[in-house]
């Protein structure tokens, strides 16, 4: 892959990946959708699919799409549980294989759902980047952070599912959003003590709950974060998911700032008690 540049600030620290090649992929095509059956990127019928992103950020095979259904109206909660389990299995396999390799030390997946956050093709679908090294935000929650689900306020807590819950982070950045993991010490998606089933029944639930929460599909950033695959010991790593709604109220993003980018410090318009009320109240959807 030609024109990957890794590069860091000097003054911030930040990381940046520069990959001119990426200029050129397409946004939003007109045409037949490659990722429903019988198009470009799932020639045969499937339930669940990965395949190698054609324009990837990182080289050597390290970028993946992972399709959730042949179905292109889906949305993630209408999959129900035992269809989100597919996922979430995939999600599993394709963490330990691209895990395995010696040029892989985390394995991040995620998803940008909506076109308001980058989502270039409407079909339910969400990737995986492989990286070299544990890229700096999960490397801080692995150094300085600290999460502990049976700690969390009642009244920040929006569900339970197996092993698994989710709520509101006392200090949300953004509204609405939601935090899942499992109660008990699992690092990876890949641990054989996984909860996978009440881990798929809980992003059904989720998902459902923020498209109910002002009666249209809510665009999200979402990814996982889940013990480094670099070889070294982790022993605080802990298995859990970030789903970061963009909506504060119908038709209004929530926009971060200059005053935020440029002090570290978020504004959050919706106090996340209250949040977390509104999204409890609401049924979910059955699994």
């Amino acid at each position: 892959m030609q024109g990957t540049d890794h590069r860091r600030d000097p003054l911030t620290g930040a990381s940046t990946v520069v990959v001119g090649s990426r200029q050129g992929r397409p946004n939003l095509p007109s045409g037949d959708c490659p990722f429903c059956p019988g198009g470009l990127e799932a020639p045969e019928p499937y339930d669940v699919r990965w395949f190698v992103n054609r324009w990837p950020s990182m080289p050597d095979d390290r970028c993946e799409i992972v399709l959730y259904t042949p179905d292109h109206d889906a949305e993630l909660w209408s999959l129900g549980r035992d269809g989100a389990r597919r996922v979430v299995d995939l999600w599993a396999e394709r963490t330990a294989a691209l895990g395995a390799r010696d040029d892989v030390g985390y394995v991040l997946v995620f998803e940008n759902r909506g076109e308001q956050v980058g989502a270039t093709i409407r079909h339910p679908h969400g990737q995986i980047y492989a990286f070299e090294e544990v890229p700096p935000v999960p490397l801080a929650e692995l150094v300085d952070g600290f999460l502990e689900p049976s700690w969390v306020a009642d009244e920040l807590v929006v569900h339970e599912s197996g092993d698994w819950m989710s709520w509101v982070p006392e200090a949300a950045v953004w509204p609405y959003e939601l935090r899942l993991a499992p109660r008990s010490q699992v690092g990876s998606l890949t641990d054989e003590d996984c909860d996978r089933d009440g881990f798929a029944a809980l992003l059904v639930d989720a998902t459902a709950r923020l498209d109910q929460l002002f009666d249209e599909p809510m665009p999200y950033l979402f990814w996982i974060h889940q013990r480094p695959t670099d070889g070294g010991d982790w022993p605080g790593a802990r298995l859990h998911a970030h789903l970061h709604p963009l909506l504060r109220r119908p038709g209004t993003a929530r926009y971060v700032a200059s005053a935020e980018v440029g002090s570290g410090v978020f504004f959050n318009p919706v106090p996340p008690e209250e949040a977390a009320a509104q999204l409890r109240a609401l049924p979910g959807a059955p699994t």
